[in-house]
């Protein structure tokens, strides 16, 4: 998402004082309307997506344009709003940020229109939820609606949460709102899971994904990703999110909604390990690096469109 840059350095506070600037900035910056702006993408765009989540080339359905039941994975949905030109700059709501402090908190996607078009043109609204104050780091939600340039039809909802250490402090609120399903936090039932899947990601994994539209540095450039604290250059978030995400989908079927925590960090090479249970019209899910035995994806959840159909692969 973009004017998430440092412009000006933000507000040099002591912790606990109160900011009444930024305060303020983070009200005004709620009632900003984005003018919009367009993302268009087609088939070769999905094909690409497709492959960077770990389509197989005998998954024709995925990578084949030419397949009768061609399609879009859901987690594709996140990918419009990396375009989205927010009316707001991340540096007037937090206090002394830097983008190396920053880290991808959560994320919540959820698909209003199916079938996903395999070829659109969308207009991307993004709009500021609220800024909570943790003391020691300040965490901010975004949520953008992706809707259909030509009908105005609701295509796809975000919400983003992102941490930035150390720009908190600024006597802000310590909570946040509940937003429902936006919000949820999953807890595995007290038994194994119902649907156990490996994936081994390729060393390419990374170079792969940043293609659709996520070119940050930490993802490639070795020397950036020592300056970010990572010995070698880390998975994107949003990549391993989009795994899961498949392994939900090809198991049971489309869902409305997906929330996931991001608990850890994947390096690309590393084989993910996606636990799914079944409750009801929804699946709660959880991701570990099987060489590391740590979750990378926790707290995590799907709530299905329709109860007990696979996706068509």
């Amino acid at each position: 998402m973009k004017n998430m840059q440092n412009r000006s350095g933000g507000s040099s506070k002591q912790e606990g004082e109160v900011d009444q600037r930024i305060l303020d900035n983070i009200e005004q910056a709620k009632k900003a309307n984005a003018e919009g702006n367009e993302f268009s993408y087609d088939d070769k765009d999905v094909i690409l997506y497709n492959l960077g989540v770990g389509a197989k080339r005998t998954e024709l359905p995925l990578v084949y344009e030419g397949s009768e039941n061609f399609q879009v994975l859901p987690t594709f949905g996140v990918i419009p709003s990396f375009s989205a030109t927010t009316p707001w700059n991340l540096d007037d709501v937090v206090s002394n940020f830097s983008p190396m402090m920053l880290l991808h908190g959560e994320q919540y996607l959820e698909i209003r229109k199916f079938p996903i078009p395999t070829s659109a043109k969308l207009v991307n609204y993004p709009k500021l939820i609220e800024v909570i104050d943790k003391g020691n780091a300040a965490i901010q939600i975004s949520g953008t609606t992706t809707k259909d340039a030509k009908t105005g039809e609701d295509v796809f909802y975000n919400e983003m949460s992102v941490f930035i250490r150390g720009s908190g402090g600024f006597g802000g609120s310590s909570k946040g709102t509940d937003r429902g399903a936006a919000t949820a936090v999953y807890k595995p039932p007290q038994r194994d899971p119902d649907v156990v899947v490996e994936e081994k990601t390729s060393e390419e994994q990374a170079a792969f994904y940043r293609l659709n539209g996520d070119r940050n540095p930490l993802h490639i450039d070795p020397e950036f990703s020592k300056i970010g604290g990572f010995k070698t250059p880390i998975l994107h978030g949003l990549c391993f999110f989009g795994i899961s995400g498949k392994h939900v989908y090809q198991r049971f079927g489309a869902f409305k909604n997906i929330k996931v925590r991001f608990a850890g960090t994947v390096l690309p090479g590393q084989t993910l390990r996606t636990e799914m249970w079944k409750e009801g019209g929804k699946v709660i899910f959880q991701t570990r690096v099987v060489e590391t035995g740590k979750l990378c994806i926790a707290g995590a959840g799907a709530e299905l469109v329709e109860e007990g159909k696979a996706a068509k692969l």
